[in-house]
């Protein structure tokens, strides 16, 4: 098993320009962090037990094993001239997507792949691989959506949770390695009913409801300023919807990262709807912070666990 020093950035490809817009991305963000780069392409042909062989195959899995060692090769190439320098391996792994980054993630520093495929990542549309490894992976990952830009903000989705506070480290963490500034931003609505017969006000003071939420986006970041003093930390708290505010963000920001599930969300509910919506409709790059991360090896952080 890969040690959690040498812990490696692992992106699936599949040769579609998705998966080579999460190649280079991967590649880049490897660098940052000083990690080895591991391609991995899923051959799925060979867990589909058919009788019929392919017309383009002399043997098993002849031809198209072939076709899916020059793909890997080709990635391999293209992640080395992404970022000189690069420790970068390849390997084709017998398996379904899902499966195969799955299993890749619980030794893994970070799993990223595109918004969409093709090839040996036929299934992969939001709502199938990208939703399900945001979901279940043991590590953060990022999904190669919109424009991806080396200026503008990291922003990170605020809302007082565990898994928002691993969110907001992290983002501070790849900003300080990107040399980014960081916008935590924590969107909420008019107060709302507690429990059974508790009615919600008719009349409240907007400062003091805005005072309060900003206090909480503060006890979110505490403590990083100290640890990260490279990073300028801007905290905003907005009025609205967190999927339409943090979507809306999402336009000028290099990167968006958010908890895999929210304070009041739905218990048991494993990718939050927030999560979900930004999934599909950020404008920039989207980290999906689950379960815990590895500190990159050139940056004095802790784990965000």
């Amino acid at each position: 098993m890969t040690s959690d020093s040498g812990a490696a950035v692992v992106v699936g490809v599949d040769g579609s320009e998705p998966a080579r817009a999460a190649l280079r991305l991967a590649a880049t963000t490897a660098a940052h962090r000083d990690r080895p780069l591991r391609v991995v392409h899923a051959f799925i042909w060979p867990t589909l037990h058919s009788p019929v062989r392919p017309a383009t195959e002399s043997g098993p899995d002849g031809g198209l094993r072939a076709q899916a060692e020059q793909l890997v090769a080709a990635a391999v190439d293209e992640a080395e001239a992404t970022a000189p320098g690069l420790r970068v391996t390849g390997e084709i792994v017998d398996g379904e997507a899902t499966a195969v980054l799955l299993a890749e993630a619980p030794t893994a520093a970070m799993v990223v792949l595109g918004d969409r495929g093709g090839g040996g990542f036929a299934a992969l549309v939001l709502g199938s691989v990208a939703v399900k490894l945001a979901a279940y992976a043991d590590c953060p990952v990022l999904v190669a959506r919109g424009t991806s830009r080396a200026d503008g903000e990291v922003v990170v989705g605020v809302d007082g949770s565990e898994l928002s506070r691993r969110a907001v480290e992290f983002a501070v963490q790849e900003a300080a390695l990107r040399g980014a500034a960081v916008l935590a931003l924590h969107a909420y609505r008019h107060p709302v009913s507690t429990g059974p017969g508790d009615m919600q006000p008719l009349v409240y003071d907007e400062s003091e409801l805005r005072a309060d939420e900003d206090r909480a986006v503060a006890e979110s970041i505490a403590g990083l300023t100290e640890r990260y003093p490279e990073v300028q930390i801007t905290r905003r708290s907005v009025r609205g919807r967190a999927a339409r505010v943090l979507t809306d963000a999402s336009r000028q920001a290099q990167l968006m990262v958010v908890g895999g599930q929210g304070r009041g969300e739905v218990t048991g509910l494993l990718l939050g709807s927030v999560s979900q919506s930004l999934l599909h409709h950020s404008h920039c790059p989207v980290a999906v912070v689950r379960g815990p991360h590895r500190p990159a090896g050139t940056v004095d952080g802790g784990s965000g666990g």
